[in-house]
């Protein structure tokens, strides 16, 4: 029971399918696949996110005193901290050099997704500091280190440091639909020098002879997802990364959120030899995984970029989220804008540090955001 809520009770849940699809959709809302009953299901189910990687769900729900669900947060104890996005891995060494334990944490987020949304899901923002206070509780009886909100909202944000969370900003690249018509509409409006780059960038990338394909829903087909495992296993592989998803994780995808999933593939005599996945939101497609084989020119910026732009212009999307980093994203018409996440830190000591760091954090986004602004490949005045 939340500090200050006696009319509300928490419950912690070991598998999202313990909780009901309605009742949690219901909090979770339409706008936000990441956080949907469907995809953290799938996340889960595939193998991907569960106790053996690491990710243990621990997902929050609270109710009222005639068992209402009035919030809910997608919630994991984690024992690393790979798979977030938002890096804390300078805050764990310390704290362990200092002889403090670090993991497990909690962590509030879309497991394996920096896109941008709901965590304190609610009917209502009136909601949040109950929310907050229910998380921060939950951290304190499991006798954990710290908890984390990442990649939540704005409004969110300013709700849990109003509840004493510390709070951080990042940044990603996003493209913002002013109205185009078609994607020649969104050209006039860059500078004639960028503007031709990205001609020559996407005659190039057509002219290798591949044909493009969007699918969606039930005409993704098994083969399509074994190619594009194969893609996105590869890309990992050369990233020196992890690959955080199964082989089920896309098919389960494709089978429960339908045509919210959006596969763009590039075939070469009939062959998938590239692909991007994305997400459909209510206002937003979500660029999230890509995979090639071979070596085709422009390819990666035609693929997830130039034809994500097409299909928010087509579709009425207010913008396109291409997922972390990528300063090269601005000269595509992706431009900087600020990411939020809170933390909730137990430990005084770490806490003061951490609070202090994240000062300076912040100060810091702001200049390299301003500095990003600069080159804005679109012409002034417009």
């Amino acid at each position: 029971m939340p500090d200050g809520s006696p009319a509300l009770t928490l419950s912690l849940h070991r598998r999202i399918a313990e909780i009901d699809a309605a009742e949690w959709d219901g909090c979770a809302g339409t706008g936000n696949p990441f956080v949907s009953h469907a995809f953290l299901g799938a996340v889960e189910d595939s193998g991907s996110a569960t106790s053996r990687t690491g990710w243990l769900p621990q997902h929050a729900v609270l109710r009222d005193a005639e068992g209402r669900m009035v919030g809910a947060a997608p919630m994991y104890a984690k024992s690393h901290s790979y798979g977030e996005y938002v890096f804390d891995h300078g805050w764990a060494h310390a704290f362990e050099r200092a002889g403090g334990r670090y993991y497990p944490k909690l962590q509030v987020a879309s497991p394996f997704s920096p896109a941008p949304g709901p965590r304190l899901l609610t009917r209502s923002p009136d909601a949040y500091p109950a929310m907050a206070a229910a998380i921060a509780q939950a951290c304190r009886e499991l006798e954990l280190s710290s908890a984390h909100v990442t990649f939540c909202t704005e409004t969110e944000w300013t709700a849990l440091g109003e509840a004493g969370w510390l709070k951080r900003t990042g940044l990603q690249f996003h493209w913002e639909n002013d109205g185009y018509a078609c994607f020649d509409d969104f050209l006039a409006r860059m500078s004639s020098r960028k503007r031709k780059s990205i001609k020559r960038e996407r005659r190039d990338a057509q002219s290798a002879g591949l044909e493009f394909v969007t699918l969606r829903g039930g005409d993704i087909q098994r083969k399509h997802w074994r190619a594009f495992y194969e893609f996105y296993t590869s890309t990992v592989d050369r990233k020196w990364g992890s690959a955080y998803l199964t082989e089920s994780f896309f098919p389960l995808l494709s089978e429960r959120l339908g045509d919210s999933v959006v596969l763009m593939m590039a075939l070469n005599r009939a062959i998938p030899v590239a692909g991007a996945l994305n997400l459909l939101g209510d206002e937003a497609l979500y660029g999230r995984n890509w995979g090639c084989r071979g070596d085709w020119p422009f390819l990666h910026f035609e693929l997830c970029y130039y034809r994500a732009i097409e299909f928010a212009i087509a579709h009425g999307l207010r913008r396109v989220e291409a997922g972390a980093q990528g300063q090269h994203k601005i000269q595509r018409g992706y431009l900087p804008r600020p990411t939020y996440s809170a933390h909730w830190i137990e430990h005084p000591g770490l806490r003061r540090a951490i609070a202090g760091f994240l000062e300076q954090e912040r100060l810091g986004t702001l200049a390299e955001m301003a500095a990003l602004a600069e080159l804005s490949p679109f012409r002034e005045n417009t």
